[in-house]
């Protein structure tokens, strides 16, 4: 495959990007060196080579969900910008068309 200004032209219409005569040069650069690589790593031989899932062989590390501190309603609308009397008021963000 051939990466040249047209190419670079095309990709950046379909990205609605922009770009001058530096960085397309830059970028045919760039992306010749991607496909040298990923040429490279083609030829290796990965027959006896297992598909990677994960990193390490560590699976769900979380903590555990402990409850540290409660406060009660009170004390969470204390400084809330709008509220009544039970809850959070919010400005409507879907409209009715």
């Amino acid at each position: 495959m051939e990466i040249n200004e047209a190419m670079i032209d095309k990709l950046a219409s379909l990205s609605k990007l922009e770009f001058n005569s530096v960085e397309k040069t830059e970028l045919i650069a760039d992306l010749q060196n991607m496909l040298i690589f990923v040429n490279k790593l083609q030829s290796l031989d990965t027959t006896n080579v297992d598909p990677l899932l994960y990193i390490t062989d560590n699976k769900n590390i979380l903590r555990a969900d402990d409850v540290n501190s409660e406060i009660n309603r009170e004390q969470a609308l204390q400084n809330a910008r709008l509220k009544d009397e039970q809850f959070f008021k919010v400005p409507k963000v879907i409209k009715k068309s």
